[in-house]
């Protein structure tokens, strides 16, 4: 995972980081096997982070369209309990949220305690969509915010304090940005116009913003590198293989929750001897 890690202390360039990785055949078949084993991890420690209650992870996803964000969910976490998971997707802010802060769209989505969360996109909206396409100018808010340069230094700022603060009551944020190529992007693309069944994915929306994919590039550097420390790393990932995407996502939120080191709770003495009383009575019974 060192390798796609980025925790503040080096510089991010996306155009010299690879979007994919070159395997045997045998490897391909060894990762897709661990990211299965992963997935049965995975399912244990979410069950005893559920029960134990006292730490929560948000999973938050960012990538340009058709990277494979609704796929990285569906195979990494498709396996865990339902009831312990939540999951928001974040698009431009509206016009409700824009009555408020950046970020109180953001705080009514967090989890309780012994949950997962998976932001599918996330908070970084404000510093990516809204930077690329000014977004900001049109805000309704006081002129000291909208008219100052540095909007988005403070939003960084601002982002970045509020990654400490929830790690410093209990949750533990894995941020994660699925790095596809344009040419890859292409493909799936074509994919969603040419399969009848994938139509539905395609909207004019992506063909818009694929036309400024260099202004996302930029956004994506900017964000990352302001956002970045060893507490709340990035990790960005090769993302135009889709298994080994899903491999290396199923490895950090693995290892995330290793860290974590949930236990079921332990009952009191006194349960412990009522656990037995209750066993005769409901063998003893005639059914």
């Amino acid at each position: 995972m060192d390798k796609y890690r980025y925790d503040g202390s080096e510089i991010l360039n996306l155009g010299q980081v690879k979007t994919c990785e070159c395997f045997s055949e045998d490897m391909k078949k060894s990762i897709r096997k661990k990211t299965r084993n992963n997935q049965k991890i995975i399912k244990k420690l979410q069950d005893k982070l559920y029960a134990d209650g006292r730490e929560s992870v948000i999973i938050v996803l960012q990538a340009m369209d058709a990277a494979g964000k609704d796929g990285t969910v569906k195979h990494v976490m498709g396996g865990v309990n339902p009831q312990g998971i939540d999951v928001f997707s974040f698009k431009q802010p509206n016009k409700e949220e824009l009555a408020h802060d950046f970020l109180w769209r953001i705080h009514k989505c967090v989890p309780e305690y012994g949950k997962m969360g998976i932001f599918n996109r996330s908070y970084y909206e404000d510093v990516l969509v809204v930077k690329v396409h000014e977004l900001n100018k049109t805000y309704k808010m006081a002129e000291r915010c909208i008219n100052d340069d540095d909007i988005f230094k403070k939003r960084y700022k601002d982002i970045s304090h509020f990654e400490k603060y929830m790690y410093n009551n209990s949750y533990r944020i894995i941020k994660i940005f699925l790095n596809i190529s344009k040419k890859e992007q292409k493909n799936r693309l074509l994919q969603r116009i040419d399969k009848t069944e994938k139509n539905w994915k395609f909207s004019d929306g992506d063909m818009k913003e694929r036309t400024i994919w260099d202004d996302y590039q930029r956004a994506y550097e900017d964000a990352i590198n302001n956002t970045s420390s060893k507490s709340s790393p990035w990790y960005v990932l090769p993302a135009d293989q889709k298994w080994y995407s899903w491999f290396l996502v199923s490895e950090i939120v693995k290892k995330t929750l290793k860290e974590v080191n949930p236990k079921y709770p332990k009952i009191s003495p006194e349960n412990k001897a009522n656990l037995k009383i209750y066993k005769k009575i409901l063998t003893d019974e005639d059914y």
